[in-house]
């Protein structure tokens, strides 16, 4: 299949967009909609084994179900010149290896929000039933906006049809990224997709996977029974929580990681997608009105540090109508002295308070005289 070539007399083939072990894609239009669309051409070998054409459009048919802002759309597939293909939108940008491969790693601000939306949408193909099976970097588009969208769930199986005792010697997934149960032959579950999507934060974080080897079988030894190089020494400062979710996420055991990506996805969103708060402002200090004429007086003072006067704005001067406000912070610490202390004396106040003493101290006899009446001394 070359550029150029139409398939079904809709789809005109623009240009090759990538190759990989599986397939070819190209960008191209779908002339009976007049849109671009990108369409993945089978190799003619998987193509023309029957058994692998019914598993394709079982799967192609469960991958145009899923709708989900973070998941390419699937819109046809279809078999031309004996070969299978699958029509997908278009999604300008790159996927997120290439994007590795020029940054070297991305800081965790940048890296985490993006492993989120990936796991939004591979959790939205779990609760659908579907288990995507090849999560790679590969696999992620990411638009110039920093939209992230998964792509290939044409391996993906249906949840359903998968036995707990099924056993198969076709190995799911790319050996840089699979599970240790997909490396040792068993059937993938969402915790296999949680496994592959740590493997790529790992990736995405360190700037190089958990484990590296020449061959295939060495990168499913070191998957099974190998323990990943804590990703610490790679990023010193890394949060030590983000580091344990790392680390769980990379556990040999299912059951010890997440059990589906949604899940994943939540402890995550606490790191990287936070906006820089702003330093908070220094409060102002209490400010108190003073009456105009005790304000007067203490302007009038020499003081060794001068009161700071907050005055109308309209005026260079204070008045009865709007009297002066004065800073508390501006006050100079310390005991008052006696004569400022004599100024600010309220004697209307200390009258009362010696009234109420004076009447409260002449009820006595009159409370004493009630008691003797009733309690008469004894002779």
């Amino acid at each position: 299949m070359t550029a150029g070539a139409l398939l079904n007399d809709r789809y005109q083939l623009l240009e090759k967009l990538g190759s990989g072990g599986m397939a070819d894609v190209y960008r191209a239009r779908d002339l009976m909609l007049d849109r671009s669309v990108a369409i993945k051409v089978l190799r003619k070998d998987f193509s023309t084994n029957a058994e692998f054409q019914n598993q394709f459009r079982l799967e192609a048919r469960a991958a145009a179900n899923l709708s989900h802002p973070n998941i390419v759309t699937v819109h046809d597939f279809g078999f031309a010149d004996d070969l299978l293909y699958i029509v997908m939108e278009q999604i300008p940008g790159k996927d997120l290896k290439q994007l590795i491969r020029e940054r070297g790693r991305f800081t965790v601000q940048d890296g985490i929000p993006l492993i989120v939306q990936a796991c939004a949408g591979i959790g939205y193909s779990h609760r659908a039933g579907l288990v995507h099976c090849d999560v790679k970097p590969h696999n992620m588009l990411v638009s110039k906006d920093g939209r992230l969208k998964v792509t290939d769930f044409g391996i993906a199986r249906a949840l359903a049809t998968i036995a707990i005792s099924e056993r198969t010697n076709l190995v799911w997934g790319s050996p840089l990224y699979f599970a240790p149960e997909q490396a040792a032959g068993e059937p993938p579950s969402p915790a296999s997709d949680v496994y592959s999507l740590g493997v790529v934060m790992y990736e995405l974080l360190s700037g190089t996977p958990p484990f590296i080897a020449a061959t295939a079988d060495e990168l499913a030894r070191l998957h099974i029974s190998a323990r990943p190089i804590p990703i610490r020494e790679y990023i010193p400062d890394i949060p030590s929580a983000l580091e344990e979710i790392v680390m769980k996420v990379l556990s040999k055991e299912p059951a010890a990681r997440y059990r589906t990506a949604d899940q994943l996805g939540r402890v995550l969103l606490k790191f990287g997608t936070q906006p820089d708060q702003p330093e908070p402002e220094p409060a102002a200090p209490p400010v108190i009105t003073l009456k105009p004429e005790v304000a007067e007086r203490l302007l009038n003072q020499d003081r060794p540090q001068p009161l700071r006067l907050e005055e109308p704005a309209s005026a260079g001067y204070y008045s009865p109508q709007q009297p002066p406000q004065i800073a508390l912070a501006s006050f100079p610490q310390g005991e008052p002295d006696a004569a400022r202390a004599s100024e600010e004396i309220d004697w209307a106040s200390v009258g009362l308070g010696l009234l109420a003493v004076l009447a409260v101290g002449g009820l006595i006899p009159f409370w004493l005289m009630i008691y003797l009446t009733y309690n008469p001394p004894v002779r």
